[in-house]
């Protein structure tokens, strides 16, 4: 095998892109590992922090494709290579990279893995995963306030104001390009039914 083979988790935030990307390697073993398109957001070290959380962190131009792109072309199964980390507290980049060992199966999740036509064929498989917004807010605001160092109105305010928004303009539409779409809570069955599938992308 020449090339790592990618599979894209898209869906809104607060879908459970990363709990069914983790629920899939776990599965999968050695053979997979999971990468986040979150740690490719541009560095804001440059902005001064209190203009930081102003930035519209739901538009795709808040992403720093050509690194992705880079990363995307640079994998190989058994070789290292280092990727940026993303500290969403300060909304900047991490001094130490992740250094990280390519598998035979990166399975990525993202809010727009499948928007552009270049990148959408670097992945074999595509997943949307369906998830109303009320529950997607509320996954969203546990997981901020508790995770991120944030207050309920601010995450309140920010879903309104540009996560639901900017899902309906760039998030949404990604749905017609994906290969297979699940809804969340994901049954037991689905997920099997997944991992058998993806099972054979990388025998």
């Amino acid at each position: 095998m020449n090339s790592t083979i990618h599979v894209a988790i898209i869906g809104g935030s607060g879908s459970g892109k990363t709990w069914l990307a983790e629920q899939i390697v776990s599965r999968l073993g050695p053979r997979a590992a999971r990468l986040s398109l979150d740690d490719f957001y541009l560095d804001l070290s440059p902005l001064p922090k209190a203009d930081r959380a102003g930035v519209n962190f739901d538009d795709p131009a808040a992403i720093d494709w050509q690194r992705f792109r880079e990363v995307l072309g640079a994998m190989r199964p058994g070789e290292s290579l280092e990727l940026p980390r993303y500290d969403f507290a300060t909304h900047t980049r991490k001094a130490e990279p992740r250094i990280f060992l390519a598998p035979a199966l990166v399975i990525w999740d993202g809010l727009w893995l499948l928007q552009h036509a270049g990148l959408r064929e670097k992945f074999a498989r595509g997943i949307f995963v369906e998830c109303g917004a009320q529950e997607r807010f509320r996954r969203r605001a546990e997981r901020d306030v508790r995770e991120r160092g944030r207050t309920f109105e601010t995450v309140r305010r920010q879903f309104f104001e540009h996560v639901q928004p900017m899902h309906d303009q760039f998030v949404k539409p990604q749905r017609g390009q994906a290969s297979r779409i699940i809804t969340s809570p994901v049954t037991a069955e689905d997920l099997d039914g997944l991992v058998q599938e993806l099972l054979q992308l990388c025998a």
